[in-house]
């Protein structure tokens, strides 16, 4: 009987080389990024729904005068008061879109806005925008007058 082999190769006393695996693609690191953004994710949901449930009613908020999304007229009415204006508008598909205007009078001279933004009723948003101090104008100086003149 004739031996024959079939491997070119020689054979190699060392085992093959590895090349370690990469941080990120290690199977602990990708389970502890991927349950940081599930718990991320659960959070924004959550952050929408709590303060519904929290207090449903928003007494806690009218209480406190703040305003929230979700809020309806008659809510915000109690918890602010009545706007100094109110623009009414409507959609193309027939939905009725209110923006209130609150006006805070800290002098004669500053003026703070309050916007809210309501849709069929409902509080969608709004937002506040603070006016630049408006200083009076410095008064003319007078024109000198020749002495001697009354």
């Amino acid at each position: 009987m004739t031996d024959q082999t079939t491997s070119a190769a020689p054979l190699s006393p060392l085992p093959p080389k590895v090349e370690p695996t990469p941080f990120i693609r290690q199977r602990a690191v990708r389970i502890i990024i991927y349950a940081f953004l599930a718990l991320f994710v659960v959070s924004l949901i959550a952050f929408r729904f709590v303060p519904g449930w929290l207090d449903p009613d928003f007494s806690k908020h009218i209480a406190s005068h703040r305003v929230m999304v979700g809020m309806d007229r008659k809510q915000v009415l109690e918890a602010w008061g009545s706007p100094n204006t109110m623009n009414v508008t409507h959609t193309s598909d027939g939905l009725r879109r209110e923006e209130w205007i609150f006006e805070d009078w800290e002098s004669p001279a500053v003026v703070k806005h309050r916007y809210l933004y309501f849709e069929e009723g409902k509080l969608i948003g709004g937002h506040f925008s603070g006016s630049d101090v408006r200083l009076p104008l410095p008064a003319a100086p007078e024109m000198a007058k020749p002495k001697g003149h009354p």
